[in-house]
């Protein structure tokens, strides 16, 4: 090999060595964003919440039974350790929760950007902007319509609103409806009305993630349980009584109602989970 060749070849090789270390360092080809998880769960006190079967006791003294738990979750925000915070787009930052749907309870966020994250920041609801919007802006859980994931049963036709909280069982205390059962519901919604002014039953709610921030890194994301307690709707000091108000929907009470229901949410605890 003459040497013009092999120098050729050698500056061939160090170029190729340059390419793929420039490939492998450049921040630009690297992973900034990675999935960040919620998982709700929903409980009465301190006990697992089972529809239909579990019997618990409120804080009002009455007895009751669930038969269904759904509530809608919205405009997420996550506030990182250095004060920097990443906006969930809208799009993509609604979340219909139902008890009787265990899918529905775990939440993905799949390009937040990585960092220490603090605190997380949600909305009980769908605020008045996405209720007003076109119906091409009403997709997926948020289409009136109905489907077998759609809104159908949380949202009023009749009042053209959607239902923040459905929340209904069964309890001693209760009135009995048409088929024999002692049932109550509350149905809360309400975002303060377009042309005619409502209550406002949209609640803001911020969770501090513990002492620990919850981590997102290239190998590495969060997963944060956060426990939703039913018994926070039924209050501590605004108790809401069965017996008094059995049935609440269109009704100043639901303000009341709302009140209670922006302290059903409590940080549990966050699991750091290896994508390795």
């Amino acid at each position: 090999m003459n040497k013009q060749l092999f120098l050729s070849l050698l500056a061939a090789l160090m170029l190729s060595g340059w390419v793929i270390a420039c490939k492998t360092n450049d921040p630009a080809a690297q992973a900034t964003t990675g999935p960040f998880t919620l998982q709700l769960d929903n409980v009465v006190g301190n006990e697992d919440l089972v529809l239909k079967t579990g019997r618990y006791t409120n804080s009002s003294g009455e007895e009751f039974r669930v038969t269904t738990l759904n509530y809608y979750l919205s405009n997420f925000r996550f506030k990182q350790a250095n004060g920097a915070e990443y906006v969930v787009p809208q799009d993509s930052s609604y979340f219909l929760v139902k008890e009787s749907d265990k899918a529905s309870q775990l939440i993905t966020f799949p390009n937040v950007p990585m960092g220490s994250y603090t605190a997380v920041t949600f909305t009980i609801g769908v605020d008045s902007v996405r209720s007003v919007s076109d119906i091409g802006k009403r997709k997926g859980v948020l289409d009136p319509a109905g489907s077998a994931t759609a809104a159908n049963d949380m949202y009023w036709e009749w009042n053209s609103g959607y239902i923040f909280l459905k929340f209904e069982g069964t309890s001693p205390v209760a009135p009995v409806d048409a088929t024999g059962q002692n049932t109550f519901q509350y149905h809360i919604g309400f975002f303060g009305g377009l042309v005619t002014k409502t209550l406002n039953n949209l609640k803001t709610v911020t969770l501090s993630l513990g002492q620990q921030p919850a981590v997102v890194a290239e190998n590495n994301s969060p997963q944060v349980t956060i426990k939703a307690d039913v018994q926070a709707i039924f209050g501590q000091s605004t108790k809401l009584s069965i017996a008094q108000h059995p049935a609440v929907m269109v009704d100043p009470y639901s303000a009341t109602i709302a009140s209670n229901y922006s302290q059903l949410f409590r940080y549990d605890q966050t699991r750091q989970l290896n994508h390795n």
